[in-house]
């Protein structure tokens, strides 16, 4: 018997970018899955009614609870990959204790192991005879049966907010995260554990993916979900592989409750084989779903744009640029700009000079040249906007592809833009130089040579990686380190990004390339070497954001101890 859904009430706009491209995809169990064309989300549209809902989340709907013996496991391989969670979370924050809150805590597995470690816990959960379960095992937390939004919590009450493998069984996603947002105290940290349709079983796997269940409502990728978080109010994101502790025991009882075309039968085939030792197991292992790690923010009345401008020798256009910077008007958008002037001496200083009081300007002053992306990595560390963009102080880029180009970000569509000198698919514009015909063909030679090898290297389609308009949400930069300061800054700042996951959408954009008598400062031998190194050298570097914020953490408790051992030497 078909159950009745929502049929009269489907979802007119995406749930996380609220375009209105929804694509049919597939079925499953006669429930229809679409696709977002703007942003990619996928989510099953029309929505399961909760009466369908509900008979779904029966007693019997969490693993493991057949025998005493599978709940003993199943309980182990849950404390095991909290135990994970939370160290990872202290790695990403720093905090080891607090008020936590879990959304969806099942049978308290989690909550228990948070207990342990010193955490006052709170749980909520939808199932009643989950919520029974989880409060017999708590010492002192508690459990409020139902919705987030029904436990009607306090604003600013935790520390902490723990969602693991609930995110996507919600009907609104954006709410959900609003409520996550009000009930956190001022920068508190939430953790989320979800499927993720980027994920090697997703891929591997496709139609046929263990994750796409009736109860499964929405399908994030690592896009997806930063830019709902993004949209909801918070930041600092960072995400990692999902990784859980799981057995081959556990694995088997997925596949035996949710059945899979090939998966099942070889699961089946290897419990009669495998030592039952090695059947119970505990592994890491990370399979279909991605760990994601942020911090509540404040809304700040309008969002702002931190424009990065380096300057170096460019009396003749630094002036123009500046004035008409000053005069662009981004509807909705407040503009900072961040001049970095390395020392000039053909005037450009004095002039930037002229803009050390204007109040939408912060003006930076270097002793000395030390490339373009030394200058452009000391502007990023005081930009404060939400989005960010670099423009050259040359004029060769046009200042009104600026609406174009933080559209996709405002609208949520994408977190990382390239401003393409190439146009579209079909449209290659080279380098022409009057009078230096063979000085053209080496560079549009040169562009190609190392466009094609950043495509092989990183798994990319790019037409124009070196492209200077380069615009991204200021977020996206959490957790990176930087260290190239001439133009291979251009190489690190854009496979950094697509290394911690943010894949760009390329634009076309005006163009009108200046030639080295004009100014153009590349080095025709040396760079080309630079950047040869720092793209092997990016190839295998580990880019490890957590490593990044916790050695942050360590720098500042370190500097706390030593403040306040000074302060109690002081006294004695």
């Amino acid at each position: 018997m078909t159950h009745p859904v929502n049929e009269k009430h489907p979802v007119k706009a995406c749930l996380v970018c609220n375009g209105s491209k929804l694509y049919y995809l597939f079925s499953i169990s006669a429930h229809r899955i679409v696709r977002c064309d703007d942003c990619g989300l996928l989510f099953i549209n029309p929505q399961p009614s909760d009466d369908e809902l509900a008979r779904i989340y029966g007693a019997d709907y969490f693993l493991g609870r057949d025998t005493e013996a599978d709940r003993k496991a199943v309980s182990e391989i849950k404390h095991a990959t909290a135990r994970l969670y939370l160290s990872e979370i202290r790695r990403y924050c720093g905090l080891k204790n607090g008020r936590l809150l879990e959304v969806g805590c099942g049978d308290g597995d989690f909550l228990v192991s948070a207990e342990a470690e010193g955490w006052f816990v709170t749980g909520v959960e939808y199932s009643t005879a989950a919520c029974e379960k989880a409060q017999q095992h708590l010492n002192s937390g508690e459990v409020f049966c139902g919705e987030l939004q029904s436990a009607r919590f306090g604003a600013q009450q935790f520390d902490l907010c723990v969602v693991s493998d609930v995110i996507e069984h919600v009907r609104s996603p954006h709410d959900f995260l609003k409520e996550i947002h009000r009930v956190l105290k001022p920068g508190g940290a939430l953790f989320i554990a979800t499927p993720s349709t980027d994920s090697w079983s997703a891929r591997l796997m496709r139609q046929k993916w263990m994750e796409f269940k009736i109860e499964h409502l929405t399908y994030f990728d690592r896009h997806t979900l930063q830019t709902a978080l993004f949209k909801s109010g918070f930041q600092e994101v960072i995400v990692k592989p999902g990784w859980k502790i799981l057995s081959f025991n556990y694995v088997k009882m997925h596949f035996d409750r949710f059945p899979v075309p090939l998966m099942t039968p070889v699961f089946n085939l290897l419990s009669r084989i495998l030592p039952k030792k090695l059947q119970l197991r505990h592994q890491r292992i990370a399979a279909s779903g991605i760990m994601v790690f942020s911090r509540k923010s404040e809304a700040r009345p309008q969002q702002m744009l931190s424009v990065i401008l380096p300057a170096y020798n460019e009396v003749k256009t630094f002036g123009v640029l500046m004035e008409t910077l000053l005069r662009k008007q981004i509807p909705g958008i407040q503009t900072e700009i961040i001049v970095v002037e390395s020392g000039s001496t053909d005037g450009t200083r004095e002039l930037a000079l002229k803009y050390k009081n204007h109040p939408g300007v912060k003006l930076f002053l270097e002793d000395q040249p030390r490339g373009k992306g030394h200058a452009v990595r000391t502007g990023l560390k005081a930009a404060s906007g939400d989005y960010v963009l670099i423009q050259d102080a040359d004029l060769e880029y046009d200042l009104e592809d600026y609406d174009a180009l933080l559209e996709p970000l405002i609208a949520g569509r994408s977190a990382f833009v390239l401003g393409s000198r190439h146009g579209g698919r079909n449209v290659w514009k080279m380098r022409r130089f009057t009078g230096q015909h063979g000085l053209s063909l080496l560079v549009n030679l040169g562009h190609w040579f190392f466009t094609t090898l950043i495509n092989v290297m990183f798994l990319q389609r790019l037409r124009d990686p070196f492209t200077m308009f380069k615009v991204f949400r200021r977020d996206c930069l959490y957790g990176l380190e930087f260290e190239c300061n001439r133009f291979d800054f251009d190489f690190e700042l854009l496979i950094k990004l697509i290394r911690k996951g943010y894949h760009p959408i390329e634009l076309p954009v005006n163009y009108r390339s200046r030639s080295f008598k004009e100014g153009k400062k590349v080095r025709m031998f040396r760079d080309p070497l630079t950047w040869l190194k720092a793209l092997a050298w990016l190839r295998f570097v580990k880019i490890d954001p957590i490593k990044v914020v916790g050695q942050t953490h360590d720098a500042n408790h370190a500097t706390d101890e030593f403040i306040t051992t000074q302060t109690d030497n002081h006294k004695s």
